[in-house]
């Protein structure tokens, strides 16, 4: 199946589309998620929002966190996010949450991203922080901070304030945290990051140990921030299914990469006439399955979460199209 001829495929309808990969804290119960999902879908009167879909849902079970796939016109994306951020209050209780990835929400991440030329950042930037707002607003008692374009004018990217909040803290300490909305975050339903920014891929590679210092020492090596590391690249070692998982944040980067990592091809896009380039999922893994491979250790497997840019615009130019709002229940019987 070629997602990437969806956009080929699709007529007109589509245009000046955005994504937002809807991160939850929740994986464990499947009916909540989709429960969540098509909330996404209804508006309050029992209708249908127009121009959006959901893609795809990623459930990982040991993590206890979902990323639901929302794509929507500019105009139509923050009452979808709004109406599952909503539900995903209601019925989700950082309380009782237990999960081995870092979160602090139950609504842990709300990113915007523009999908072509027809959106510009700042169309993006504008959205995320009236989410930020409705949000607050609708749920009493939430708080989020924002990240990105939408942090104006300093535009901290999404690590930088995920340590500052305490994200990656075991136990993150809420008296601390003086968020951009809401109040000081209560543990009900924690503290959610809502931002925009050119595309930001996940991608996911499992290496066959469960020595999480291989796991860290393979991270370290491949960050960004590690001189000879993959532009981009955002990276944490985390136990998982018995193994490691070297989970990463694949930002956009403006600069063409690197000669000595030119080996494989860095696909394109544009923003604002700005070009930008991302490492493909086949790259990091290369990369990884190298690095573990000095420490005798191989690799497991590699999972993309949701698509790349090019196959998200596709995807969802054909499902738009079409009609389809539920699209993640019949992406496996549509032929393309």
């Amino acid at each position: 199946m070629n997602w990437s001829t969806g956009r080929n495929m699709a007529s007109a309808v589509a245009r000046h589309l955005v994504a937002c990969p809807f991160n939850i804290s929740e994986a464990r119960r499947r009916h909540l998620v989709e429960t969540v999902a098509t909330a996404a879908l209804s508006t309050s009167e029992g209708g249908k929002w127009e121009e959006t879909t959901v893609l795809n849902i990623f459930n990982d079970f040991e993590y206890n966190r979902s990323v639901i796939t929302i794509v929507a016109t500019i105009d139509s994306i923050r009452e979808a996010v709004l109406s599952a951020s909503q539900k995903a209050c209601e019925l989700i209780d950082m309380h009782t949450h237990t999960g081995v990835h870092p979160c602090m929400g139950a609504v842990d991440l709300i990113p915007i991203y523009p999908l072509g030329e027809e959106v510009g950042m700042e169309d993006c930037a504008r959205e995320a922080r009236a989410v930020a707002q409705g949000l607050t607003e609708r749920v009493r008692g939430s708080s989020a901070f924002l990240f990105g374009w939408a942090d104006s004018p300093s535009q901290r990217g999404l690590a930088q304030r995920r340590k500052e909040m305490g994200w990656f803290k075991k136990t993150p300490d809420l008296l601390a945290i003086r968020p951009d909305f809401g109040p000081q975050p209560q543990k009900r339903y924690g503290l959610t990051g809502v931002g925009a920014s050119p595309y930001v891929m996940n991608c996911n590679v499992t290496i066959d140990t469960q020595d999480i210092r291989i796991g860290r020492s393979v991270a370290m090596a491949i960050r960004e921030s590690t001189p000879g590391g993959i532009p981009g690249l955002q990276v944490l070692a985390l136990p998982h299914e018995g193994a490691v998982e070297i989970a990463c944040n694949v930002e956009s980067v403006t600069d063409p990469p690197p000669g000595h990592l030119t080996d494989q091809p860095w696909p394109s896009f544009s923003v604002d006439g700005q070009p930008y380039f991302h490492a493909s999922a086949s790259l990091i893994t290369t990369r990884v399955a190298e690095l573990a491979g000095r420490w005798g250790v191989g690799l497991k497997g590699t999972a993309l979460v949701g698509f790349s840019p090019h196959e998200c615009r596709g995807v969802a130019e054909f499902a738009l199209s079409r009609g389809i709002g539920e699209f993640w229940k019949e992406q496996h019987r549509i032929r393309m």
